[in-house]
């Protein structure tokens, strides 16, 4: 019987024989649940990637993009190419004289631990673990053995509770029940094990010890959870473009080959080379982040001069297609994302599909590069709800791609095969949700209203108020500051748990007090639109009142800042609160790096959880006009 100890309530959860003590909310940082146990050890170092990060092309996550069914119907609209010659050899297949082998790639990306059912896309439900496991069994029904699943980053990360308070160790587990008999511990490279994963951004939530400890095997120091001994992953992991800042060698493989039938398949990984802006610096520690069409380039000189042509990227960069009816567009014109287009037009004439993720939207295109070689590039959206279905035909002869065509398919689950979830990845979904649900259920509060994350035309909103509010309550200080994409969710009227607080702010950010002078309060303000911020990133905030002016150059806009009704002197000292992701420079907040005297403080969840639960009851938040726009 294990006892845990929540602030003022006692969890009882059975488990080992063993007793372990700590406090109920301190996993934020490690996200870390051992069977009801919550770890104490919070450390500064957390961040938030995708909280923070937002693409080139917009918001990293867009939840009302994501469920309009529209998009998903035109998302299913096949992209196809073939080679000139290929009208040839299919004449001769009708003869029975075709040499071409077929075979297919299952993709998936931005999964972000969605072990869990619950998503709804136009009301209808969708996702969830067993059922995207159902769809890529049916996909592959007859193929399986030239079939490969792959996934293009943030596998893990920014995760519900079921996988995040587990050490996200469940999200690995799931791959693995998709893995083949050729996919094993002790030879996850074997050129026929059926799976290939690359890293995003948040596969370095909590810096590379952690990210190889999560594919390697070993118990976390709080662990074990599910399994014991943890071991990690059972098929690789590449990517070309992360490499050791010391010695410059690729943190892992860079690539691994697949061999069917005689010919060779390389699959090539790459995290998009911003990272290092959108995770805390703690978390990129020691890597650097190259190029990356130059990286992947490098590596299909290698694999050409070894006799491989058939080369695949899973790549964490992306964009979104434009909403559209009929027959398939084709060009980049109809994909918004400047940096997924740029990598593509450099590419080596060799790569023959781009599997693509983090804008969490869906892609579906044939893009050129800079010879005029046609690269098919696909993202099917994020969190289980989709997968692209990807068909090649290879030459036996030349081993290169003659033909190739793509559908993403929406993953519903009021229809086959998504009425039928996979046993046994319901089994594990089913364990890892009662191991966390004594917390994730307990009520904190009562909510009158909607309180939502969306902003008003000046940037202010009634839940980045509240979250404000509590930070500044936390520790005292004069004011608070909180990044937009660090709020995940809304939350709705009525009960409110702790799990759907946890879903609200799910990165284990601690939160940091410092002081700054006015003029550094100025300074930080102006930092939301000025470069390097590719779109303004307006800081929720407590404590303060201004009104900026969109007319005034990107570096001035702040007209004048207020605590109460009188005027910030610029040369004072005032305190204030940020959590640890900003306060290390994420977002591109480098004024913080300024503040002095910085101490630690709780974590921003429990902050929200401990303000919540000290509002009457039910609670409530408001647009206060703490931002007004000019013009």
């Amino acid at each position: 019987m294990l006892v845990i100890l929540g602030r003022a309530v006692s969890l009882v959860v059975l488990t080992r024989n063993c007793s372990l003590f700590c406090k109920r909310s301190a996993i934020r940082r490690c996200r870390v649940f051992v069977s009801g146990l919550l770890s104490v050890g919070v450390l500064l170092m957390t961040f938030e990637a995708g909280t923070q990060e937002m693409c080139t092309a917009g918001h990293e996550h867009d939840e009302e993009e994501e469920t309009l069914q529209s998009l998903r119907v035109a998302a299913q609209v096949p992209v196809s190419w073939r080679a000139p010659q290929q009208a040839f050899r299919e004449a001769r297949a009708q003869k029975g004289e075709d040499d071409n082998l077929r075979i297919k790639l299952l993709a998936i990306n931005d999964f972000h631990g969605q072990l869990s059912t619950g998503r709804l896309v136009s009301s209808r439900p969708v996702g969830g673990a067993a059922v995207l496991a159902a769809y890529l069994n049916a996909a592959q029904a007859g193929m399986e053995d030239r079939t490969f699943i792959v996934h293009a980053g943030d596998h893990v990360g920014a995760t519900p509770p079921a996988s995040a308070l587990l050490q996200d160790e469940p999200s690995i587990s799931f791959l693995n029940l998709l893995a083949n008999k050729h996919c094993t511990y002790r030879r996850p490279n074997d050129q026929k094990c059926n799976l290939v994963g690359t890293l995003g951004n948040h596969e370095f939530d909590e810096g590379k010890d952690e990210l190889l400890r999560l594919l390697d095997g070993g118990n976390h120091p709080t662990g074990p959870f599910l399994e014991n001994p943890y071991r990690g992953a059972k098929f690789p992991y590449v990517c070309a473009n992360a490499v050791r800042t010391a010695d410059q060698e690729p943190l892992i493989d860079p690539y691994v080959v697949k061999k069917i039938k005689g010919v060779q398949i390389a699959f090539i990984g790459a995290v998009l080379r911003q990272t290092p802006t959108i995770v805390t610096p703690t978390g990129v520690a020691g890597i650097t982040f190259l190029d990356e069409a130059e990286a992947i380039n490098r590596y299909v000189a290698q694999l050409k001069a070894n006799g491989v042509r058939t080369i695949v990227v899973l790549i964490h960069q992306g964009g979104r297609q434009t909403t559209y009816q009929g027959p398939t567009q084709i060009g980049a014109s109809v994909v918004n994302g400047p940096d997924i287009q740029d990598i593509v037009t450099r590419l080596d004439d060799e790569v023959d599909v781009v599997v693509s993720g983090h804008a969490h939207s869906f892609t579906n295109a044939l893009l050129k590069n800079q010879n005029g070689k046609e690269i098919l590039l696909t993202q099917a959206f994020s969190a289980s709800t989709a997968y692209a279905d990807i068909k090649l035909e290879i030459d036996h002869k030349s081993r290169d791609v003659v033909a190739k065509s793509a559908s993403i398919i929406t993953t519903f689950a009021d229809i086959a095969p998504g009425l039928t979830p996979d046993p046994k990845v319901a089994q594990l979904v089913t364990q890892a949700e009662q191991t966390v649900a004594p917390l994730v259920n307990e009520v904190i509060g009562q909510a009158a209203i909607d309180i939502v994350q969306a902003e008003n035309s000046a940037g202010e909103s009634t839940l980045g108020n509240l979250i404000a509010d509590s930070q500044r309550a936390a520790v005292q200080a004069d004011f608070a500051f909180m990044n937009p994409g660090g709020i995940r969710t809304d939350i709705l009227a009525g009960e409110v748990t702790w799990g759907e607080l946890f879903a609200v702010q799910p990165f284990g950010n601690s939160l940091v007090k410092m002081n700054l002078t006015g003029q550094q309060v100025y300074d930080l303000l102006n930092q939301q639109w000025a470069p390097p911020q590719q779109f303004p990133r307006i800081l929720k905030t407590s404590g303060l009142t201004y009104p900026w002016d969109n007319n005034r150059p990107v570096n001035d806009r702040i007209v004048e800042v207020r605590k109460g009704d009188i005027p910030l002197d610029r040369g004072a000292t005032y305190s204030v609160v940020v959590n640890s992701f900003i306060a290390a420079g994420g977002d591109n907040f480098t004024v913080l790096l300024q503040g002095t005297n910085q101490v630690g403080g709780p974590v921003d969840l429990d902050a929200l959880v401990d303000y919540i639960e000290s509002l009457p009851q039910p609670f409530t938040a408001a647009i206060e006009g703490r931002i007004t726009r000019l013009n």
